[in-house]
């Protein structure tokens, strides 16, 4: 028998507001649709960007944004419900670099920047016009922000940007990144870094894709040769770069929490269809590794429920949400290993669709093709690294909540 985890405690008018968000689902797919996975193709691209213009006119697509501002105003218990209702028909939020012009840097703004830069920003992301990319790792700065080295110089009414950013996705699709930047090389290491808004689309920004494991260019390094953005172009107070990024992080991580959950449930019970077609029920190596899977995705799905209860509350989830990116990360790899020993010698020639997305499952629906399970195996390695390696998030576990003493430096 499945266990049935409590959900935070919602009001009748919540629960109405479900079966609003459940009738428009029912409008988007036909009844025999299992989601998104189950097109290809240019069929795929059309149905994401009409989901995108339907999400936007319903303020959905910002959620919890301001009205005036493009979104729907929802409170966060009405958020959790979107996301429950949205994730679990498989719907997709949006484009692929929205999560970061909505979900990080959009929320980011709405706590940290003045109006004008609201007014100009916010409605110009929703519409599409804006695409933003992240700039925040460099080559000798991952994990370790603190060490970034990108210059950045006011000069009259300009910021001129001088230095590199790596790892940087669909910076090669997007116009926009919102940069963190070391505006004052005098200060300490946490200190002098801002984060500013610079166009890409300029003389010196120099886009270069990487390809990665999966064979896709899915992430790029950027350079910046004197490249330049507006001086008013700062989210947040200058040289207080650092706050206003652990902000965006704190979006990002906290968000992930509420749909994760659901998706590895769903390709969960993928990898057990798979197991069942491959006649390896009985195998007891499988079967104990896939019960050790179905107990982690529970303990997941518990995360996402206390971190739910705590924005229904208006609670941040503060560092506490480090365990769970340490959790999924950590998990992810082990299962898509699991789905390859089922797949044993086709996992080395793949055939079928690939998955399509950069991170996390394959999208609900998805086909049990061998090219889907490897592509979603070779990117969850990334998983373990983005948004914080595991160690960083170990050391935030262990100084901030466990009360350890903190790492020496060197």
């Amino acid at each position: 028998m499945e266990p049935q985890l409590t959900r935070p405690r919602l009001d009748a008018e919540v629960e109405s507001f479900r079966t609003e968000v459940r009738e428009f689902v029912a409008g988007q797919l036909t009844a025999d649709a299992r989601g998104i996975g189950t097109l290809d193709g240019a069929e795929y691209d059309a149905f994401r960007g009409r989901i995108r213009s339907e999400l936007a006119a319903r303020g959905w697509l910002a959620p919890s944004w301001p009205k005036e501002y493009g979104g729907a105003g929802l409170s966060a218990a009405e958020l959790v419900v979107l996301v429950e209702e949205l994730t679990g028909a498989g719907i997709p939020f949006g484009s692929d670099n929205d999560s970061f012009g909505i979900s990080m840097l959009g929320n980011t703004m709405l706590q940290w920047s003045e109006p004008a830069l609201l007014e100009r920003f916010l409605p110009r992301i929703l519409a599409g016009e804006y695409v933003f990319a992240q700039g925040f790792s460099e080559p000798g700065a991952g994990s370790d922000l603190a060490s970034l080295a990108l210059r950045a110089e006011l000069d009259g009414d300009r910021w001129v940007l001088n230095g590199q950013k790596l790892w940087s996705s669909g910076a090669h699709v997007a116009n926009w990144m919102f940069v963190l930047a070391r505006t004052d090389r005098e200060a300490a290491p946490h200190r002098g870094i801002s984060m500013l808004l610079v166009p890409l689309d300029q003389p010196g920004v120099e886009i270069r894709p990487i390809r990665n494991l999966t064979g896709e260019t899915d992430f790029n390094e950027v350079f910046f040769d004197n490249a330049t953005t507006q001086a008013e172009l700062v989210v947040g107070p200058i040289n207080q770069g650092w706050s206003v990024a652990m902000t965006l992080l704190g979006f990002e991580r906290g968000e992930t929490a509420l749909h994760a959950p659901i998706r590895f449930r769903n390709e969960l019970s993928r990898l057990a269809d798979l197991i069942r077609d491959r006649g390896l029920v009985g195998d007891p190596g499988i079967r104990r590794a896939f019960a050790w899977c179905h107990v982690q995705v529970e303990q997941l799905r518990c995360h996402g429920r206390r971190i739910a209860a705590q924005l229904i509350q208006g609670d941040e989830p503060g560092p506490g949400a480090a365990a769970f990116k340490l959790l999924w990360s950590e998990y992810h790899r082990v299962v898509t290993e699991l789905a390859l020993d089922v797949l044993g010698l086709e996992g080395l020639a793949p055939s079928g669709r690939p998955s399509p997305n950069w991170y996390h499952t394959d999208d609900p629906g998805a086909p049990n093709s061998s090219a889907s399970w490897t592509s979603v195996y070779l990117n969850s390695r990334a998983g373990t690294i983005y948004a914080g390696s595991s160690q960083i998030q170990r050391n935030i576990i262990g100084e901030m909540v466990l009360g350890l003493p903190k790492e020496p430096r060197r």
